[in-house]
């Protein structure tokens, strides 16, 4: 139980980082930055709701959309800030009516508000949640077009930074891409990325079994041994084969430094990774 209210905290402290830098930087730069509140400010330029009324309209219709075609893998924690964002922005517009920029300047505004986000972003990340919106699209065109988050979140981003030249002048416009194209390179940095897993190569000459022990019953991951023959001295060797989260590939690399600092040792970046189960003689 204590757990859980801590995460709610945590999650409401961190939806309010996100909701303060809509407010505060991206409302008044009239900036469409790779976000649904970014395309609500846009559409409070045709639609007679605030930013916040449309917010929660499209969180509301991109979750529906979600569940739909993911099922439930959209859990309560990314409902919970879908819904909260809007009603916190909704509190700011109603505590703070016509509030303008805090630096007086848009790009200054755009710089501000990539900063605060990305605080807020990376603490929902780091509980396995997010502030849905984009984020939901990002995930659809991830599960049926296989498309990588980061580069999903991206298109997806660049789509509501274009809409901007309905409404804004060309300045503007120019300013919601490149924010949004900035705001890409952080969130595929410093969030997604570090969801990103890696699969680690090992050529151990002495030490094969006792690190492919370590790697099942000390870290708790998979592994998989292979023959490698060696093309100039035509020695075949086994090579240890393992995926691993950001974590534990720091403990794999302390690990080897202490065991077998001579072992080769190759890393590749892992961005999806899916299990096809067998299909029943009976199944189409």
């Amino acid at each position: 139980m204590r757990k859980t209210i801590r995460e709610l905290l945590v999650m409401t402290g961190a939806t309010l980082i996100i909701a303060a830098a809509v407010f505060f930087f991206l409302v008044p730069s009239h900036a469409a930055v790779s976000s649904v509140s970014g395309l609500a400010i846009v559409l409070s330029n045709f639609v007679p709701l605030s930013v916040s009324g449309i917010t929660m309209a499209l969180n509301l219709i991109l979750l529906a959309v979600g569940f739909l075609l993911c099922g439930h893998e959209f859990g309560f924690k990314t409902v919970y800030t879908s819904i909260l964002l809007p009603v916190l922005l909704g509190i700011f517009e109603f505590l703070l009516p016509g509030n303008g920029s805090l630096t007086g300047d848009a790009l200054l505004d755009v710089a501000c508000y990539i900063f605060t986000v990305s605080i807020g972003l990376g603490i929902l990340f780091n509980m396995n949640a997010s502030s849905g919106g984009l984020d939901i699209v990002a995930k659809i065109l991830n599960r049926y077009l296989h498309m990588d988050l980061g580069k999903a979140m991206g298109m997806s981003g660049m789509l509501v930074a274009l809409s901007s030249a309905f409404v804004y002048d060309k300045k503007t416009v120019v300013l919601s891409v490149l924010g949004t194209y900035l705001n890409g390179i952080v969130l595929d940095h410093f969030i997604f990325g570090q969801k990103m897993k890696r699969r680690v190569c090992i050529i151990s000459k002495e030490k094969e079994e006792e690190i492919c022990g370590w790697i099942l019953y000390t870290l708790k991951s998979g592994a998989t041994v292979y023959q490698a023959k060696g093309a100039y001295d035509g020695i075949v060797r086994n090579e240890i084969i393992t995926i691993v989260d950001r974590n534990e590939y720091q403990k794999l690399m302390q690990y080897m430094i202490k065991t077998d600092p001579d072992a080769f040792i190759t890393v590749y970046n892992v961005s999806d990774m899916r299990y096809i189960p067998k299909k029943s003689p009976g199944e189409q």
